[in-house]
């Protein structure tokens, strides 16, 4: 089946959208141990069901070399940051917190890190394992002021679950700081 028939299939909704898309990533993702595979198909599937409103999607994953620095994966949309400082910008504020971070206005956000002037809303959500430990975020952006909400959170926090169950590696897990 086409990646495109896929998305054609997703229902209309967001909230069933986003469930939908929970349960084509486990079909999908059974039995795949390999993380950046996991990602990288993860990405793949948001960025088809929610484009354009989802301008930039990607994961910034723990360096393991350097437990308290994100280096960017797998993403689609435009350049990323290289790497971000965990406690820095919304991405290294969600890390650092273990909780999602929305935020509707990111030049309101105080230690916002413009890799691109066009996001204007943004949404990271941390990827923690089974074991309780942080393997980075997730990151979405929109051009659109405001572009995420609640539905958003919760859905994109169960596709997190799901990538982070089971199969993952967590060879390069490092604790959420504070813990």
């Amino acid at each position: 089946m086409a990646d495109a028939d896929l998305i054609d299939d997703l229902p209309d909704d967001k909230a069933g959208r986003y469930a939908a898309l929970a349960d084509l990533l486990t079909a999908i993702l059974d039995g795949e141990p390999n993380r950046i595979a996991r990602l990288a198909t993860a990405v793949s599937l948001l960025t088809s069901a929610f484009a354009p409103r989802f301008f930039w999607t990607g994961f910034y994953l723990v360096d393991p070399d350097d437990p308290h620095q994100l280096v960017v994966g797998p993403y689609q949309g435009t350049l990323g940051c290289l790497r971000i400082q965990l406690g820095r910008g919304v991405c290294g504020t969600a890390a650092a917190s273990g909780t999602t971070v929305v935020v509707p206005d990111v030049h309101a956000f105080p230690g916002h890190i413009a890799c691109d002037s066009r996001s204007k809303s943004e949404i990271v959500v941390p990827l923690i394992d089974d074991n309780g430990l942080l393997v980075g975020v997730l990151d979405v952006d929109s051009t659109e002021l405001d572009a995420f909400d609640a539905t958003d959170q919760a859905g994109l926090e169960r596709l997190c679950a799901v990538l982070c169950s089971r199969a993952i590696d967590s060879s390069e897990s490092v604790p959420p700081p504070g813990t």
